[in-house]
């Protein structure tokens, strides 16, 4: 494989960095917002590898209720689905169709097994590129410990199916009940909306 050129290594130290949990707290979100967005999305074409250094490969041994082999989740689940729920890749910051979705009523739920996990009032904006919750529908979602790329996480998957979610991060000091930030893949989820509450607010 051709080794990646400097300019598209500095994009992808600028995109990596921009993930951490430093770079999403309140206190440096203004501080690195002319780099975040435009590093990012130029960074991400450009180095084919990217995407495996966001996503998860820590094994989970899990018994879920919901139990398919790879060859029926793809029968069900489009190429980038598979990638993020059953490979636990990651998507493009600040790409995701729910990443500014702010509906005022509704559910989240897993795109694999429709199971519901956040609800609309759970959303808030944090800026990260992802979307955000600050809880979910309790007993929707399993942590997991994360240790890859040489620091510790905290995944989250379904707990129906195990479908990779995202990760999620405490105590970065956003102003919302619990002080966590469910960063969710956009592709992890479907909307569905609750009559006429479900709105979107921009």
């Amino acid at each position: 494989m051709r080794f990646p050129s400097f300019p598209s290594l500095i994009r992808a130290f600028y995109t990596i960095s921009n993930t951490t949990r430093f770079a999403h707290s309140p206190a440096t979100q203004k501080a690195i917002a002319p780099f975040t967005r435009g590093t990012v999305l130029k960074s991400m074409p450009t180095i084919p590898f990217l995407g495996s250094l966001f996503s998860s490969s820590a094994k989970d041994m899990t018994e879920y209720p919901v139990q398919k082999s790879d060859d029926e989740w793809r029968a069900v689940l489009n190429k980038e689905q598979f990638r993020i729920l059953r490979e636990k890749g990651t998507e493009a910051p600040y790409t995701g169709a729910y990443d500014k979705h702010s509906p005022t009523a509704g559910t989240y739920a897993c795109a694999a097994c429709a199971a519901p996990l956040y609800r609309a009032t759970h959303k808030f904006k944090s800026g990260c590129g992802w979307p955000a919750y600050f809880d979910s529908i309790p007993g929707a979602v399993v942590r997991h410990t994360d240790r890859t790329f040489g620091m510790e996480r905290t995944e989250i998957t379904c707990a129906k199916c195990g479908g990779h979610l995202g990760h999620v991060f405490k105590g970065e000091g956003y102003p919302t009940p619990t002080d966590e930030r469910h960063c969710v893949n956009s592709i992890s989820l479907n909307f569905k909306g609750d009559e006429a509450g479900a709105g979107t607010a921009q």
